[in-house]
């Protein structure tokens, strides 16, 4: 019998028991709808290799990676070309962590992966909320005459959560329409005090990863100058280490965008930190 050790293609530091974690994280693989540059359906698997280059003690937060107790389920494997039956089995894959009374953290993949995630975790909170971190609004109802689309998922979600409980940070790109959607409804923060309206509720984080400037993030989709710093971001997680994170994703990197491959480790530590205040 060979003796090994042998490399875990696992998240690092995650507990190997899915029953005895009180955090899943699913991998989800798709990029079906991306209308600039493809690609985020590599991001899952690069970034379980990159997480073996960190370190696992956070010092933004003083804990381990072990502290989290997170299970790393995998990626899902989805039926190329159908997003319909992808975002269906995404939701009955969400529904199931929830019914075992554990907490999502997704690692997509594009945004539209999000509307599942939240659509299933709605069905176990009530008074939803969302935090959306981006560069892009994605209020849009429709993309192209196509409904399903990564830039009308936050649309998609104020028809089931409220959206004076969405709050959207990060964002510098949308149609007009959609500004006025976030003027209408007072979603976009500018500070963190912006926030404090969902301290008592249970909150949803999605990370889109443009949220950060091309500076540091370039392997994303649909890069947009002028957006915060990691530093800034981290900022944010720390307001946010106190509230009722119920579930969360980090979505749109698109590893192959940056060979350098700090993109992807950029991707991996934002997942470290907000792994640390759910």
């Amino acid at each position: 019998m060979l003796k090994g050790p042998f490399l875990d293609r696992n998240w690092m530091g995650q507990n190997p028991e899915y029953d005895s974690a009180n955090i899943v994280m699913l991998g989800m693989p798709f990029d079906g709808t991306v209308s600039y540059r493809p690609g985020s359906r590599f991001a899952p698997e690069q970034i379980r290799l990159a997480s073996w280059g960190l370190e696992e003690y956070s010092p933004y937060f003083d804990k381990e990676i072990s502290d989290v107790n997170f299970n790393d389920a995998g990626d899902l494997e989805f039926p190329l070309g159908n997003t319909y039956k992808t975002l269906k089995q995404i939701e009955e894959n969400v529904d199931q962590i929830y019914k075992d009374g554990k907490k999502v953290f997704g690692i997509g993949g594009e945004h539209l992966v999000t509307l599942p995630e939240v659509r299933a975790v709605a069905k176990y909170y009530e008074d939803l909320a969302v935090i959306h971190f981006d560069a892009h609004t994605d209020l849009r109802e429709e993309y192209m005459g196509e409904e399903m689309s990564h830039s009308a998922v936050i649309r998609h979600i104020s028809k089931f959560v409220k959206p004076e409980n969405i709050k959207q940070i990060g964002i510098r790109s949308g149609m007009k329409e959609e500004w006025n959607f976030m003027k209408t409804h007072n979603t976009l923060c500018h500070k963190y005090s912006d926030l404090d309206v969902l301290k008592n509720k249970p909150i949803f984080i999605t990370v889109d990863l443009d949220c950060l400037d091309t500076a540091i993030m370039p392997g994303t989709g649909t890069p947009e100058v002028g957006g915060m710093s990691f530093d800034d971001l981290i900022g944010w997680f720390k307001y946010l280490k106190d509230y009722n994170i119920v579930g969360a994703d980090v979505v749109e990197l698109a590893p192959d965008y940056d060979t350098s491959g700090a993109s992807t480790a950029v991707a991996t530590k934002v997942i470290r930190e907000l792994l640390m205040i759910m």
